[in-house]
């Protein structure tokens, strides 16, 4: 509790001003900013990689670090972050992106990796993720302390949620694409991003979950989805009766999620239901007000313990949003609190995201378990 002690005033000012996002007990916040830290991790263009592909040396962080996953092991949170290099064209999407990975004792100060533990190479993945790289992981732990990440295959030409494992967040196992056995190869070709696989609190630690004998995962840019697996790695879109993929959650004009709605970090099964948290897309035009146009936010939505496909509730308002210089400038400028990572450490909520496509920066919440 050493953190929310120091909080104590912004966590109310911040509830004070959002409460109706937060009058129903099943929301996981109200989420208060550390009152120094912020943001927790920085480019570094010192940091030089000997790239497999190019056999040359990068500066693979050079540029943005953003978007990252985070797990809890040894005590520690653990953070694995998008990094971009200073190759290809000054425009997003034009770099080379890697996974660093970083840590901490606290959840705010954070040591890194000197090089990228998940990055492109000569391996069968290859032809999916170069030139464009590895992007905006989540991570989860299973049962038997396998970490399961998921994460953007992207060669510039077309993407794919890829599935990796490990043991020790260092040396990992790709096995590709999520759905690329999925109903009889239905599903090759599909375009699809942004995926969290739902996991419940366990002695202090989320830990994928099974709900009727089956892991779940929520998934989707535009709308959001959802998918099976019996083993993690292998995955199956959960269809409607005419054979798409069923759609959860949709553009709502006038909200913060108005251009649409993109899946956070893995999903929290609680005593109230499945607790989702997503980044919304302001609109335009006839999007939210208090935003500005096309900046993304944080919101929440909550399923059904017994039915993830049932969506019993969704807060109207975001549970974080741009509102600090650094998360309105960077390469996105109209401005990100992408959230796709959260821990439960030292009795609290972390939430990690990625400020303006640049940075990395947290947000705090006490217990509501």
């Amino acid at each position: 509790m050493f953190l929310l002690r120091k909080l104590g005033i912004a966590v109310a000012l911040f509830g004070a001003l959002n409460a109706g996002a937060f009058s129903q007990s099943w929301v996981i916040g109200p989420f208060a900013r550390p009152s120094s830290g912020n943001p927790v991790i920085t480019p570094n263009p010192a940091s030089s990689f000997d790239d497999p592909i190019r056999h040359a040396p990068v500066h693979w962080e050079a540029l943005h670090t953003f978007n990252p996953a985070a797990i809890v092991r040894d005590g520690k949170v653990y953070v694995l972050y998008r990094a971009e290099d200073d190759t290809g064209e000054m425009q997003i999407g034009m770099h080379t992106s890697r996974l660093g990975l970083a840590e901490s004792n606290d959840g705010i100060h954070f040591t890194r990796s000197a090089t990228p533990v998940f990055y492109p190479t000569e391996d069968a993945q290859k032809d999916r993720e170069w030139p464009g790289g590895v992007e905006d992981p989540r991570i989860v732990e299973s049962e038997d302390g396998t970490y399961v990440l998921t994460y953007t295959q992207w060669n510039r030409k077309t993407y794919s949620v890829g599935i990796a494992t490990s043991r020790d967040l260092t040396h990992w196992t790709k096995y590709g694409p999520a759905f690329a056995d999925a109903a009889h190869g239905k599903y090759a070709d599909l375009k699809y991003k942004s995926a969290g696989i739902v996991t419940e609190l366990r002695n202090g630690r989320l830990i994928a979950a099974r709900i009727k004998g089956k892991y779940w995962m929520y998934w989707g840019e535009g709308v959001i989805h959802l998918a099976t697996s019996t083993d993690l790695i292998h995955w199956s879109p959960v269809e409607d009766h005419q054979g798409k993929p069923v759609e959860l959650l949709h553009p709502r004009a006038g909200h913060f999620d108005s251009s649409f709605p993109e899946t956070g970090p893995p999903p929290v099964l609680t005593k109230a239901g499945i607790v989702v948290i997503y980044n919304g897309k302001n609109a335009a035009a006839d999007g939210d007000p208090a935003l500005g146009p096309s900046a993304y936010a944080a919101g929440e939505a909550l399923f059904s313990a017994d039915d993830p496909s049932h969506l019993v509730t969704q807060a109207d308002t975001p549970v974080l949003k741009p509102e600090l210089p650094y998360e309105k400038t960077g390469q996105y400028a109209a401005g990100t609190t992408f959230a796709e990572g959260l821990v439960y450490f030292h009795d609290q909520w972390l939430l990690y995201y990625g400020c303006a496509d640049s940075l990395v920066a947290v947000a705090i919440a006490g217990s509501n378990k």
